[in-house]
């Protein structure tokens, strides 16, 4: 019988890092929906062109601390002294051009948030707001981009957005749990196809109107 396994597992096989096996089994695949986390996973993915995972993984603090927590409107405000400060053995966090990719695409971000009311909707609309589970078997099935991808990134690029290729997006969308593409053989395939149910799953009339009815009381009370 072959075993078959996707590639964060692996990683977590041969090194066992604890930080690399928390964001797979915690992180990886789970549907995010929240601005300031997609952002983040936004500029981690495009990060991952400079970077290591593992390295990416140990410098979170640093870019989230650099990056004001990934509010576009405070890293639209950063000053180019402050990104070009940022560095660690005299050695900058990213590369000068990506640091200011990443500050320049604040100021999309908050078009974007303007035109569709968070960056969020605008993402998930490409997806009618549901993950895509590919239901690989092997880790040779899994594309480096995606026609979706291409799409996204397309759009991005056409709103001045720099750095954001195809292949980026992807691992934007990996992360991000837009598309589910950990292998079958992988727990947490199951899992987070669960949690994506959980997310989408659409409340019944009988409830809303018990919260309805909740909430009436309240205000009655009140």
């Amino acid at each position: 019988m072959q075993l078959v396994v996707d590639l964060f597992v692996l990683i977590k096989l041969m090194f066992v890092d604890p930080l690399h096996v928390s964001f797979h089994d915690e992180e990886w695949g789970v549907p995010v929906y929240e601005d300031c986390k997609l952002i983040e996973l936004l500029v981690l993915s495009q990060a991952s062109a400079e970077l290591t995972w593992p390295e990416i993984l140990y410098k979170r603090d640093r870019f989230r601390k650099l990056f004001e927590k990934f509010d576009p409107a405070s890293i639209a405000k950063c000053s180019d002294d402050k990104l070009l400060s940022a560095k660690q053995n005299g050695s900058l966090l990213l590369s000068e051009q990506k640091l200011q990719a990443i500050m320049g695409n604040a100021i999309g971000l908050l078009k974007i948030q303007q035109e569709f009311g968070s960056f969020s909707t605008y993402c998930w609309r490409f997806l009618n707001k549901k993950p895509i589970d590919k239901s690989f078997r092997y880790a040779r099935q899994v594309p480096a981009k995606t026609p979706k991808s291409e799409l996204i990134s397309k759009d991005l690029i056409k709103r001045g957005f720099r750095c954001v290729g195809p292949t980026v997006i992807y691992t934007f969308m990996q992360i991000s749990g837009m598309v589910n593409d950990h292998l079958i053989s992988c727990f947490r395939h199951t899992e987070c196809n669960s949690i994506a149910k959980k997310i989408l799953k659409p409340v019944s009339k009988e409830t809303k109107q018990e919260t309805d009815n909740k909430d009436d009381a309240k205000l009655s009370h009140e």
